[in-house]
This record gives C-alpha cells, sequence and structure tokens, in this order.
C-alpha cells in the first residue's frame, strides 16, 4: 500500500511521541519496520520533500546493451546467426550449431 507523504510524517510524528517502543508502535499501526526506517533514514536527510512518492521503475536496467554493441551484433551478417526480438526491440544474438548428421 502506497501512503501519501502527508501520512508518512504523521506516522513518523507518532512513533516520535509515542511511549511505546518503536516497534509496538509499528505493530500496533500495522507498519513493518524496515518501511518506517527507509522512510525515516530519508526524512532525517531530506525533510519533508524526501517522503513524497518517488517512481518505482529504475532510471536504467542494469544489463541493457549499449546501443553501439547492438549496433555491431545487428550489423553482422553472418549465415548461421539468429536475431532475436523482444518486446523493447533486438535483445539478444543466438549462433545456431549445425544439424547433426551421423551418416552423411
Amino acid at each position: 500500500m502506497r501512503y501519501p507523504a502527508a501520512e508518512k510524517l504523521e506516522i513518523i510524528r507518532l512513533v516520535e511521541q509515542s511511549h511505546l517502543s518503536v516497534r509496538r508502535t509499528l505493530a500496533k499501526i500495522g507498519i513493518p519496520p524496515t518501511t518506517f526506517y527507509r522512510w525515516y533514514d530519508r526524512f532525517v536527510e531530506h525533510g519533508p520533500e524526501g517522503l513524497a512518492d518517488r517512481p518505482s521503475s529504475p532510471c536504467r536496467v542494469w544489463n541493457r546493451i549499449p546501443d553501439a554493441v547492438r549496433g555491431q551484433i545487428v550489423s553482422l551478417e553472418n549465415g548461421s546467426a539468429k536475431v532475436c526480438h523482444g518486446s523493447g526491440g533486438i535483445v539478444c544474438k543466438r549462433f545456431l550449431a549445425p544439424t547433426f548428421q551421423p551418416f552423411a
């Protein structure tokens, strides 16, 4: 469940002012401690603005083939090469083994 920044700040204030331990307070309101501490760290570092929603998708993909390398792969004109297509464009290049003929 996503919480708006105002609600995250309210939860942080509630935990800070509670006479119970942090874990007990979080258990009573149903917030996992790891989630709370992630919010709290961002709040301490960036203030209330740090609690705003951030995009869930990463800025870049760790295993993306660089455009220059992708261009080199596609430009190879080898008769035994097969280019695989995925939803994001060309994603791999596979070389097919010659068919095995034992009694040719």
